[in-house]
């Protein structure tokens, strides 16, 4: 798989285990934008969905990534009002990263696509900054040693 695939990293809240998700360069360009806060001078396709979501008086109450099949992941939209539409990841996590709307994923599918990253060995109050940075880095190794295939269990 060439380097300059994207990839989404969805990090477990109370464990050690990351999804990696395969994206488009749009939709990685999308969540980057969000993530760095960065509001085009026109907006984008998630931008305007989310603004549509709150001028229509509805609230977008989380993202569910609820299927992996064949090595492709499904979302769910869960609106206020208990609405359900069903949606790409990636179009999901960049609408959610717009709207501060949490992600949750099955544990089924932790299970079966979700990486292992075990604590790395720092130092001992070491600043937040430089555990963060020492643990991207040490994903981004695992990832140059990683390809789709890997994951693909049929």
């Amino acid at each position: 798989m060439p380097s300059s695939q994207p990839i989404v990293l969805l990090r477990e809240v109370a464990g050690e285990r990351y999804l990696p998700i395969w994206i488009g360069a749009a939709e990685a360009s999308a969540i980057a934008f969000a993530q760095q806060g960065m509001e085009p001078p026109r907006p984008l396709t998630h931008d305007l969905f989310a603004e549509v979501i709150r001028t229509l008086g509805h609230r977008l109450s989380q993202v569910r990534i609820v299927n992996l099949t064949d090595g492709v992941f499904e979302a769910v939209l869960v609106f206020d009002d208990s609405t359900e539409i069903s949606a790409r990841p990636s179009d999901s996590i960049a609408l959610a990263l717009r709207t501060g709307t949490r992600v949750f994923c099955a544990e089924e599918i932790l299970a079966e696509a979700g990486i292992p990253v075990p604590d790395g060995e720092l130092a001992d109050g070491a600043e937040p900054e430089v555990q963060a940075e020492a643990e991207v880095e040490k994903f981004r190794e695992f990832l140059d040693q990683v390809s789709p295939e890997d994951f693909d269990k049929s």
